[in-house]
């Protein structure tokens, strides 16, 4: 971490020779008092050349400025910046230290961020033998192993199977901190020119160019950045509809930082702090207005329903070719449920698995079985508005089993069909 003397000028504290090298560093917190009032860091302007210049400095060693509050009467002069996501959290200004005449900055530094690979396995698809995985899926003999068992006997072995499939067939890589920390703009080209730039800077310094030399390359750079933002943010909007978790991903990463779940209130008045008091307390909110229609979204029927439907219309068919409808249009960017039967495997597999799928949801139907993984989710809360500690403020969504939504489907299908 460094930290700037407080009348220390900023343009010889960004032109500083190690500050491009400790840029590069893993975990880079770099926290003082800037003395520029005349920057918005909300939208990155300023009015004066020598702050532009800051902002240009801040730019070109990818530092995230984190304090939006007042430091020093109403004006903010105390600055925090990192070089990697998720390295700083809960920042909080307020409160002064002996005879200051600033407020104080408070933050947390993650000592998980500088360990350098992510914990996190994800599915390798540019590694991924479909052509393996097929083979390996077609071998089973799926009428013969399902006949004569139950929906969950029968979900279960369906699961072992495909599982067992993806396991051998995709492979799972890390998550490193270097492709965290990458902008997403970032391309080969742009690197080429940051690094040519950063050459021709030292050289300058070095007396073999000229400062102009270093201005012209300065300003292509810049240039190429803004046009390369530019065109990623407009290919974002424009494929928003098909991938809505790229487009949300890359406006997360906008946030100033990510804070850690308020304390919550719960039924009784008393104020919850840990983490799982929290999840309890949302758990029996969120329990509490869960009610017989959201019961129907979930493929559970009660016992007069079922009959009801079954005396006025009999036991309706599944049919392939809507199973096989279902898995052909799946959104392969969605993530993958509990079961971990990620939508991408069954979409590239979808001839083999139509069969299998159509004989559970045929039983389903029949015995109003639903299998346990179907009634499970992973729920985010999602704050709306309002008081932060009051439950109801926040929005549950839901990750699900992908095979327990075409479920859905095709239920809302023949209720329609049915009305």
């Amino acid at each position: 971490m460094l930290l700037t003397p407080p009348q220390t000028c900023v343009h010889q504290v960004l032109q500083q020779s190690q500050l491009g090298e400790a840029s590069r560093s893993l975990a880079l917190v770099l926290v003082g008092d800037f003395n520029l009032p005349d920057v918005c860091w909300k939208y990155n302007t300023a009015e004066r050349k020598q702050s532009r210049r800051f902002l240009e400095r801040v730019a070109d060693n990818f530092l995230t400025q984190l304090v939006s509050e007042p430091t020093r009467e109403g004006a903010l002069l105390d600055l925090l910046f990192m070089n990697r996501e998720g390295l700083v959290s809960d920042v909080m200004v307020g409160g002064r230290l002996g005879q200051s005449d600033h407020e104080m900055i408070e933050f947390w530094i993650r000592g998980e961020a500088a360990r350098g690979v992510s914990k996190t396995a994800t599915l390798d698809f540019w590694r991924a033998d479909f052509g393996l995985f097929r083979r390996l899926v077609n071998r089973v003999p799926w009428e013969a192993a399902l006949m004569g068992k139950g929906v969950q006997e029968g979900w279960t072995f369906f699961k072992e199977e495909v599982l067992k499939a993806q396991e051998q067939a995709v492979p799972r890589c890390r998550k490193t901190s270097w492709q965290g920390r990458r902008p997403t703009w970032l391309n080969r080209e742009l690197w080429l020119e940051l690094r040519k730039k950063r050459r021709v800077y030292d050289r300058w310094k070095k007396g073999q160019a000229t400062q102009e030399d270093y201005k012209g390359v300065a300003r292509l750079c810049r240039k190429k950045i803004r046009r390369a933002k530019a065109e990623l943010e407009l290919n974002l909007s424009a494929a928003v509809k098909d991938n809505k978790k790229y487009f949300f991903k890359y406006t997360s990463s906008k946030r100033r930082a990510k804070g850690n779940l308020q304390p919550l209130v719960d039924g009784g008045g008393n104020t919850v702090t840990k983490d799982e008091e929290k999840a309890e307390v949302l758990n029996a909110f969120f329990a509490s207005v869960f009610n017989s229609r959201a019961n129907c979204s979930l493929g559970i029927q009660s016992p007069e329903l079922e009959d009801r439907d079954r005396d006025q219309n009999g036991a309706p068919i599944i049919q392939g070719e809507m199973v096989s409808d279902l898995l052909h249009h799946l959104d392969t960017h969605k993530s993958m449920g509990p079961d971990e039967i990620h939508p991408r495997v069954l979409k590239e597999v979808a001839d083999v698995l139509t069969r299998p799928l159509s004989i559970i949801y045929q039983q389903s139907w029949l015995t109003g079985e639903v299998p346990a993984d179907w009634r499970l989710a992973n729920v985010m809360p999602i704050y709306r508005k309002g008081w932060e500690e009051d439950p109801g403020n926040y929005r549950p969504v839901s990750l699900t089993s992908v095979p327990e939504d075409g479920a859905d489907h095709l239920e809302c299908h023949h209720t329609a069909c049915r009305g």
